[in-house]
């Protein structure tokens, strides 16, 4: 497939910090790319840079092999993490209002349908759930078309239902033929969406292949995983080499019969064990040494 977005050597700095150093990596047409880090890793910057709304000091941001001009800003779509929606006008307004940003726009009413909008056409902005407000701001960022769209975490802030749907149009939207670049903080969300994954940690990318890929790359093991409250904390480090994170105890074994054997020889309950296959967030743990949130 044709690269629609080329990112090279892209670096920034904010004086003593260099924020973005040396990035560089390809997005190719009709894909759903995923850039994940922490907090200060970098990503957030250098989506601001992908988007045009920051200047790099070195390196360059190419649309299918152009500068961004005219072409990228009327074919490329942003969701913001966070957007102050115009107070006092109704959902209609605020689309016909963004729509005349464009030399095109799609029509309302349909974007309306696909986003299930139309009830709430001629409703004030004020009064629209949290799940009907990132309905809105994803029809708001499909409302020229564009070829390629950057959601910026979509689904902070959703109930499991609404942040399925909300999967759900994303990949509609790539099977109509868009380009999308994604950042999220949830693991499973990368994982089901994104074709390609680059992970970033102090302005650099320290890993960038297809999910799957990167975790045949990186493990061997899987993870055994039991109530915290099962196995004590002291035993578990211990014995096991346990690490603890949301009230459960995470071993990490190439050799699960030994390990059960192991467990049942300490006294260890086994009726809520639970045998996992590693997942990106073991790896973007083992990575960067953080929690996605932190």
């Amino acid at each position: 497939m044709p690269v629609i977005l080329q990112v090279a050597n892209l670096v920034k700095r904010f004086g003593a910090l260099t924020a973005v150093d040396d990035v560089s990596f390809a997005i190719e047409e009709g894909t759903c790319f995923g850039l994940l880090g922490p907090n200060g890793a970098g990503k957030t910057t250098t989506i601001e840079m992908m988007e045009g709304i920051k200047t790099p000091d070195a390196g360059t941001v190419l649309y299918r092999g152009e500068p961004l001009g005219d072409r990228f800003r009327n074919e490329a779509g942003i969701m913001f993490q966070t957007t102050a929606l115009q107070e006092f006008i109704t959902v209609r307004e605020i689309m016909l209002q963004f729509s005349r940003f464009y030399p095109e726009a799609a029509s309302i009413d349909d974007l309306a349908a696909r986003y299930q909008l139309g009830e709430f056409l001629h409703q004030d902005s004020r009064r629209l759930s949290g799940g009907q407000k990132q309905r809105l701001l994803l029809a708001m960022a499909q409302i020229n078309q564009p070829r390629i769209l950057f959601l910026d975490e979509p689904t902070t802030g959703l109930d499991p239902q609404s942040r399925r749907n909300l999967w759900r149009q994303v990949q509609e939207i790539r099977e109509q033929g868009a380009t999308v670049l994604l950042t999220t903080h949830y693991m499973e969300e990368a994982y089901e969406l994104c074709d390609e994954i680059a992970i970033m940690d102090h302005g650099r990318i320290i890993a960038h292949d297809a999910p799957d890929s990167l975790l045949a790359a990186h493990f061997d093991d899987v993870v055994v995983q039991l109530r915290e409250a099962d196995i004590p904390r002291e035993l578990g480090e211990r014995e096991f080499a346990a690490t603890y994170r949301n009230d459960s105890a995470h071993i990490i074994t190439g050799d699960v019969n030994a390990t059960i054997r192991q467990l049942l020889d300490c006294g260890v309950p086994l009726d809520r064990l639970r045998i996992r296959a590693r997942n990106l967030e073991d790896l973007f743990l083992e990575l960067t040494g953080q929690e996605l949130r932190a």
